[in-house]
C-alpha cells in the first residue's frame, strides 16, 4: 500500500491549483489556527491558497526577472560600443593634436598668423585656425557626450542589476515563508490523523468548499498534481501480498478528489489503511482512498466528479506523504483491480511522471 518516502518538493506544492477556500464542519466549528481539527484543515488548506498565490507572484517576478536580466545584458552590449566609441574619439584628438603640432612646424597656428607676410597668408591663417578649432571643439563635444553617456547608461545598468538582486530575495523570502509556515501545518494535522488512527475512531469530516472546479468530464484523477509511485501488482516488504493500488506521491494536505459521482459507502480511521474513504459508483465499481490526514465527507454522502473527499497524508501503514488510491469489484479489500487503465478507459490517462 506504500511507495517509498518522497521529498516534499516546494515545486508541487506551489503548482497545486487551489483558489479561495472557506470551511463548514459536523464537528465543531473552528477557525484556522485555534487548535480545532476544523480549524487545523482550514488552516493547511488556506496554506495551499497562500501557496497558489505565492506560485502566481513567484512567477510573474521570475519572469520579471528575466526580462530585467535580459535587459542587463543589452545595457552591457550598449556599454561595450559605448566604451569602444569613447576610445576612438580620444584617439581622434591625440590625432587632431599631432596633426596641428606638425602642419605647424613646431609653431603655434597663432604664431604663424603674425608671422604672415601678406593679407592673403594672414586670411589663409585665420581659415586654418578656425578650421582647427572647429575640429578641437567638435571633437571634445563628441568625447563629453560620449563619456556621459557612457556614465548615465553605467548607472542604469548597476540600478537594473540591483532590482534583478533584490527581487531574487525577496522571491526567495516569499518561497521559504510558505514552506516553512506549510510544513509545520501539515505534520501538525498529520499528528491529529495519526492520534485518530491509534484511537480506531475518526474525528468527524471538515467540509472545506472548494472553489467551482474546471471539472468538464465525469472522471478525474483522485489528486491534480502528482508524482507516480508505487504501482498496482508491484512487490514490497510492506505489503502481504502485492501492491493492491496506484499511489501518488504527494505533500500532506493535498486535497484528494472524488474520482467520479458516487455514494461514501464507508469512512475508516483504524488498521494499515490509515483514514480512508470507500466511494461506490453508478457502474457498480468502488474506488478507496486511504493514508489520508484529514477527512471532508461523512459515510453517506453524495458527491460529484472532482469533489474535494478529504485531505492526503500518511496514516496508517505508510512511510511517507502519499495518497493509496484502488478501484475495487466490491467496497472490501481484496477484490481490486489495476486502477491506471481503469482509468484510461474513462477518458482519464495518468501519466507516468511528476505533474
Amino acid at each position: 500500500m506504500r511507495s517509498l518516502r518522497r521529498p516534499c518538493r516546494l515545486v508541487v506544492v506551489l503548482l497545486c491549483g487551489v483558489t479561495v477556500l472557506a470551511t463548514g464542519s459536523t464537528v465543531a466549528d473552528g477557525e484556522p489556527g485555534d487548535g480545532t481539527d476544523s480549524g487545523l484543515s482550514t488552516q493547511v488548506a488556506r496554506l495551499y491558497e497562500d501557496a497558489y498565490v505565492a506560485s502566481r507572484r513567484y512567477e510573474t517576478g521570475r519572469r520579471e526577472a528575466e526580462a530585467k536580466q535580459g535587459e542587463v545584458a543589452r545595457l552591457e552590449e550598449l556599454l561595450g560600443r559605448e566604451r569602444r566609441e569613447t576610445a576612438v574619439l580620444r584617439e581622434d584628438l591625440g590625432r587632431i593634436a599631432r596633426a596641428q603640432y606638425r602642419g605647424g612646424g613646431g609653431l603655434p597656428v597663432v604664431a604663424q598668423m603674425l608671422l604672415a607676410a601678406d593679407p592673403e597668408r594672414l586670411m589663409r591663417g585665420q581659415h586654418l585656425f578656425s578650421q582647427a578649432n572647429l575640429s578641437v571643439d567638435n571633437a571634445m563635444e563628441k568625447s563629453r557626450r560620449a563619456e556621459a553617456r557612457l556614465a548615465a547608461d553605467e548607472a542604469k545598468a548597476v540600478a537594473v542589476w540591483q532590482e534583478v538582486e533584490q527581487k531574487r530575495v525577496e522571491l526567495a523570502a516569499l518561497k521559504k515563508g510558505i514552506e516553512d509556515r506549510l510544513e509545520q501545518a501539515r505534520w501538525e494535522l498529520q499528528g491529529r490523523a495519526d492520534a485518530s488512527v491509534a484511537a480506531g475512531a475518526c474525528r468527524g469530516a471538515v467540509r472545506l468548499d472548494q472553489p467551482p472546479a474546471p471539472v468538464t468530464g465525469e472522471w478525474v484523477t483522485p489528486v491534480e498534481t502528482y508524482t507516480l509511485s508505487a504501482g498496482f501488482g508491484s512487490g514490497g516488504e510492506r505489503w502481504v501480498n502485492r501492491h493492491t493500488g496506484q499511489d501518488f506521491a504527494v505533500p500532506i494536505g493535498t486535497p484528494v478528489r472524488a474520482v467520479g459521482a458516487g455514494r461514501v459507502v464507508r469512512v475508516a480511521c483504524g488498521g494499515a489503511f490509515g483514514i480512508q474513504v470507500v466511494i461506490r459508483h453508478p457502474d457498480g465499481y468502488c474506488t478507496q482512498y486511504a493514508h489520508l490526514a484529514a477527512l471532508a465527507v461523512d459515510q453517506g454522502d453524495r458527491v460529484t466528479p472532482g469533489q474535494w473527499i478529504g485531505q492526503s497524508g500518511t496514516s496508517g501503514n505508510s512511510t511517507g506523504p502519499h495518497l493509496h488510491f484502488e478501484v475495487r469489484i466490491t467496497p472490501e479489500p481484496g477484490s481490486s483491480i489495476d486502477p491506471v487503465p481503469w482509468l484510461a478507459e474513462r477518458g482519464v490517462p495518468v501519466a507516468q511522471g511528476p505533474f
